[in-house]
């Protein structure tokens, strides 16, 4: 039995030496560049050989990847979860306070997508991530919403990405800010949902037909 116990130790051991490395790349690229940055850094400020890193990681472009892929698993069984639930105000406010909490642990990440935005373009992740934000679109938009109806829930979108970079330097406790940046984001769904309602009720029947 404490084999197996041994072994578990060590599969928990390696996944936190992923996670190691995944923090401190990250601290690295987002302090001297992406460019600037060598495995070899990497390795020496995580104290191990490059041939421990790279029995993790390859190349520092897989190290980006593979970070890029964990952020983006919470959104994606989000948006796998948002699209099963009925299109309620409900399900739309619900889907925001989610999507506010998977972006608060990936503040670090957007930060350097933001910095590096020549790398985040060479390594297509950007184009994932825009594939994602029109899915979480068609989860809080109304079928055949009018245009300013569209344009309020882009733009909570754009709230809750901006919120994280600009209210960086203003004064004020992360949770106020994360919850007032929520706040804005469900005040401009709820009013495109009852646009929506307004707006949509005569002709989403024809628009579902043609469909």
């Amino acid at each position: 039995m404490g084999g197996t116990m041994d072994g578990s130790k060590r599969q928990q051991r390696r996944g936190d030496t992923r996670q190691r490395i995944q923090d401190v790349a990250l601290e690295l690229f987002s302090e001297q560049g992406y460019e600037k940055t060598s495995l070899r850094e990497i390795a020496e400020h995580l104290d191990v050989t490059k041939a421990a890193l790279y029995y993790h990681f390859k190349t520092k472009e897989e190290i980006l990847i593979s970070l890029f892929e964990d952020l983006t698993r919470p959104l994606d069984e989000l948006i796998e979860w948002g699209a099963r639930q009925p299109h309620t105000l409900e399900t739309k406010q619900e889907v925001l306070r989610r999507y506010s909490d998977a972006l608060g642990g990936a503040s670090p990440l957007f930060r350097f997508m933001q910095e590096n935005q020549a790398t985040v373009r060479e390594l297509s992740i950007g184009e994932t991530f825009k594939d994602r934000m029109i899915s979480m679109l068609e989860i809080i938009k109304e079928p055949g919403a009018e245009l300013t109806d569209q344009v309020r829930c882009i733009s909570a979108l754009f709230t809750m990405h901006a919120g994280m970079f600009v209210l960086k330097d203003v004064e004020g406790d992360p949770e106020d800010k994360r919850k007032a940046v929520l706040e804005v984001a469900i005040d401009l769904v709820t009013q495109a949902h009852a646009g929506g309602r307004a707006h949509g009720s005569a002709a989403s029947p024809g628009l579902g037909e043609a469909s």
